[in-house]
């Protein structure tokens, strides 16, 4: 039984080295990112008679904005309509970088558990004297 408990321990390893090792390949992909979103709005002016008042559909824009927070405060920053696609692109690596890190602690916790328990079960065989 303890024979057993120990292959299927060494597969899970290896398995976790296998998935972790594609993790890590993965993390290579990853391009420049940065924390934010970025918004396409479409914006009443200050003319109360201009008909982006009534209508939604003749708002003027649309106006990009990337958004983003510092020390709990938020900062938006305008963008001209050649740069969206550039900050777009950079928040969505952050959000895969993100996603990344997290599949990859998880992974870690699970390798860790099945080390630590290889260790306990490779210490608790009979006593070895030196």
């Amino acid at each position: 039984m303890k024979k057993m408990e120990q292959a299927r321990r060494e597969s899970l390893l290896a398995v976790y080295a296998q998935q972790f090792a594609g993790l890590k390949r993965e993390l290579e992909q990853v391009r420049y990112f940065c924390k934010g979103s970025v918004l396409k709005r479409m914006m009443k002016c200050g003319q109360r008679r201009c008909a982006c008042h009534q209508d939604p559909a003749k708002r003027h824009g649309p106006y990009f904005e990337w958004t983003y927070k510092v020390k709990g405060k938020t900062v938006n920053v305008r963008l001209r309509p050649d740069e969206a696609p550039v900050y777009k692109a950079a928040t969505d690596q952050y959000r895969k970088l993100r996603s990344l890190l997290a599949r990859m602690e998880r992974l870690s916790r699970h390798a860790v558990v099945r080390l630590a328990e290889k260790l306990r079960s490779d210490n608790s065989g009979p006593s070895r004297t030196r």
